[in-house]
């Protein structure tokens, strides 16, 4: 089976061929650099992306923030779950952990100073 996918990780957008047998890599053409083959790898296997929301204050304000490291997509929806739930007491800086291991070892950070 052959998948073909738009490389994310720079401006380039190289398209990438991956052939599959079964759950196994066969080969990967068309990137443009090794970030591409690991772009490539990574979504045919366990596709993840960095998330970003806003959390609420207790004085109701929006705090922008997003999780450190990429999180597997099919997570999603539970991670967006604990995110919801999430509400911080200001002031907040950029970079402020807001929640730990929100999964697999990443965290949570705000994204905007909020007074």
């Amino acid at each position: 089976m052959k998948k073909t996918l738009t490389c994310i990780e720079c401006p380039l957008g190289c398209e990438i061929e991956v052939t599959m047998n079964g759950d196994e890599i066969v080969s990967i053409v068309g990137n443009g650099c090794l970030r591409g083959k690991a772009y490539a790898e990574n979504e045919v296997t366990c596709p993840k992306r960095v998330v970003t929301s806003t959390v609420r204050a207790e004085n109701g304000a929006l705090v922008p923030v997003k999780t450190d490291a990429p999180v597997k997509k099919s997570e999603m929806f539970e991670i967006m779950q604990k995110i919801n739930a999430v509400k911080v007491k200001l002031p907040v800086k950029i970079g402020d952990i807001l929640l730990e291991n929100i999964s697999d070892g990443a965290n949570l950070i705000a994204t905007g100073n909020e007074e």
